[in-house]
């Protein structure tokens, strides 16, 4: 069952991309797999530092996706991480081991709820990621940026085909 934090996170993404993630949850959940939102909707300026780890700053590059250029920044992407355990007061304990058989379940059960998994992205495989994008290409290009700069997300979410309720 999602807790307090994922709820929180799910609230500033796309209710479709919510609700398919409500449900992914509930099917691991029957499966004694526990998920997190590990991340929602990303800032530009977050965008930008997790862009710039590895490049300009110490760190792994995590990511190929400059601001813009990433679902997060439009509310159509999430990462989630199942539980190694829960810990002291409940706290969530995230298993980054992609080996572990869990994360094959999460990925196949989303991708069954026809979410697009990162973890088929050619050069950097994003395994916590799930995007829901509608009509438009697995990455965000020039029309979904100008859309975001006319109108906002909710141009964004209206060009995608995806209902909104």
């Amino acid at each position: 069952m999602l807790n307090a934090v994922s709820l929180a996170r799910l609230q500033d993404l796309h209710p479709l991309l919510s609700a398919k993630i409500r449900q992914l949850d509930s099917i691991l959940d029957a499966e004694k797999i526990a998920v997190q939102v590990i991340q929602g909707t990303r800032s530009w300026s977050a965008q930008s530092i997790l862009y710039a780890q590895g490049r300009t700053t110490p760190g792994p590059i995590v990511t190929n996706a400059p601001p813009g250029h990433s679902w997060h920044q439009f509310g159509l992407a999430a990462d989630l991480c199942p539980a190694v355990a829960y810990g002291p007061a409940g706290a969530f304990v995230p298993d980054w081991n992609a080996s572990h058989p869990a994360w094959a379940v999460m990925i196949a059960k989303g991708e069954a709820l026809g979410l697009y998994s990162g973890s088929e992205f050619c050069s950097i495989k994003d395994m916590p990621h799930f995007q829901l994008t509608g009509r438009f290409p697995v990455s965000p290009d020039g029309e979904v940026r100008q859309l975001f700069l006319d109108g906002g997300t909710q141009a964004v979410w209206e060009e995608s085909g995806l209902p909104t309720s």
